[in-house]
């Protein structure tokens, strides 16, 4: 298994339409082979953070999702990203 988190920096003027932009791509990378979860939410104290996180069962099955990613016009209103991949080992209950 394996995690995508951080969080996207956008104009704060801009965060809610670049945020409805996104939602045929939450309901694709859903409905895709190996997806686990997947959110682009509003960060509620900075206006123009946007958090990241994705669940996948396996690299291969979120490549062949990949070319789903964002278009043009959404990667150009990205002003910043912080987003890593984490490799899961093991899940436990908390």
């Amino acid at each position: 298994m394996l995690i995508i988190a951080g969080s996207l920096r956008v104009e704060p003027s801009a965060r809610e339409a670049y945020l409805s932009d996104c939602e045929k791509v939450i309901a694709q990378a859903r409905a895709a082979a190996g997806c686990l979860d997947f959110l682009l939410a509003a960060d509620p104290l900075e206006p123009g953070r946007i958090h990241v996180y994705e669940r996948w069962e396996s690299a291969e099955q979120l490549a062949a999702f990949r070319g789903s990613g964002p278009s043009d016009t959404q990667e150009a209103e990205i002003l910043d990203a912080d987003v890593q991949r984490y490799l899961i080992s093991g899940v436990e209950a908390p």
